[in-house]
């Protein structure tokens, strides 16, 4: 790691493992936006890591949006962090100007008329706690404001807002972009695999301290062999998913949204691993793991909702599938290998 990705690493993980506690995560869960620690991320310039400088960003690469995105899974900071930072980067590649405050990611249908925005997007993260969204359509990327907006509250299982966002006719701000209309999808994957390695490190880690603390028949439960194999699994789990979420932020960075293959297998790849990995972190925390009074669950839940977002690995594998079988036999295998 080089001085500037360890200044961040430290920077992101010093800020994150102060501010977010157990209690600042039950709060943010019974609706109360942590608006302080979102105003001290922003002030840190963590959403604009990989703006260009001249848009005032930090200018950096997917290289250390990874290293942010995995510290917001592995300390679960309850914040659209992950949002804003691909919203505010669609805005940069649209050369739109960036604004201030929490700015969301919307997937709809949506129809653009004179930059007058019409349409439905649900299951919005922080959609009520956002004051802008972005949206793209027609080959552009629209910023719309959310004053206005009709919205029906809801949240997934980790109880993180999910709302029905309705706009009619909302003036936006547009221009036009060079990136597929299904780029919020795509680099969602890619932020939320970020977000669940870093989750899946936190799984890790948690285990192996508690099997050390934990005692049963006169030592610590991680003296077993059992707890070792299944503990050396989880770890295996979570490392592995570092390496691929780390390939695929290397790959865009290079070709863009030509990486949509490296971005779909590393959200299959961290799918698969999550239901492996939060079943091996309950069953060596035992019955204290389901309590609410234990920080466990709030990876857990989070990983089991993130799964399904942006497209669930089983989407990404089909698609890869119909992708393979198009291309043929005889292309399989340079396909593969090129990468």
């Amino acid at each position: 790691m080089d001085e500037l990705k360890t200044i961040l690493s430290d920077s992101v993980n010093g800020l994150l493992s102060e501010r977010v506690t157990s209690e600042l995560i039950r709060r943010a869960e019974e609706g109360t936006f942590p608006k302080e620690l979102w105003d001290e991320v922003e002030a840190n310039g963590l959403t604009r890591v990989i703006v260009p400088e001249a848009q005032g960003g930090a200018g950096a690469g997917w290289a250390d949006a990874a290293i942010v995105l995995k510290a917001a899974g592995e300390h679960v900071a309850p914040l659209p962090l992950a949002e804003g930072l691909l919203a505010n980067w669609l805005l940069a590649e649209a050369g739109l100007d960036i604004p201030e405050g929490v700015t969301t990611l919307l997937e709809g249908e949506f129809t653009l008329e004179d930059d007058r925005l019409s349409g439905t997007a649900r299951r919005v993260p922080w959609g009520r706690d956002a004051a802008h969204g972005v949206v793209l359509v027609k080959g552009k990327a629209v910023l719309v404001p959310l004053a206005g907006a009709k919205i029906e509250p809801g949240v997934n299982v980790a109880r993180e807002p999910r709302d029905s966002v309705t706009l009619s006719g909302v003036t936006g701000s547009a221009a036009p972009i060079s990136l597929p209309e299904n780029a919020i999808r795509l680099f969602g994957a890619l932020v939320r695999s970020c977000q669940m390695a870093g989750a899946l490190g936190y799984l890790s880690s948690q285990s192996v301290a508690y099997a050390n603390e934990r005692t049963q028949f006169g030592k610590p439960i991680g003296k077993f062999q059992a707890i070792q194999q299944q503990l050396a699994v989880l770890s295996t789990q979570a490392a592995a998913c570092g390496v691929i979420t780390d390939y695929a932020c290397a790959q865009v960075e290079k070709r863009g949204a030509d990486a949509a293959f490296e971005i779909a297998a590393a959200k299959i790849r961290v799918d698969d691993a999550s239901g492996i990995a939060t079943s091996i972190a309950h069953q060596v925390h035992g019955a204290i793991g389901f309590t609410y009074e234990h920080s466990l669950h709030f990876a857990t839940r989070r990983l089991w909702a993130w799964r399904a977002e942006f497209g669930a690995g089983s989407e990404w594998a089909k698609q890869l599938g119909r992708e393979t079988i198009a291309a043929g036999a005889d292309a399989l295998w340079p396909h593969v290998t090129a990468r």
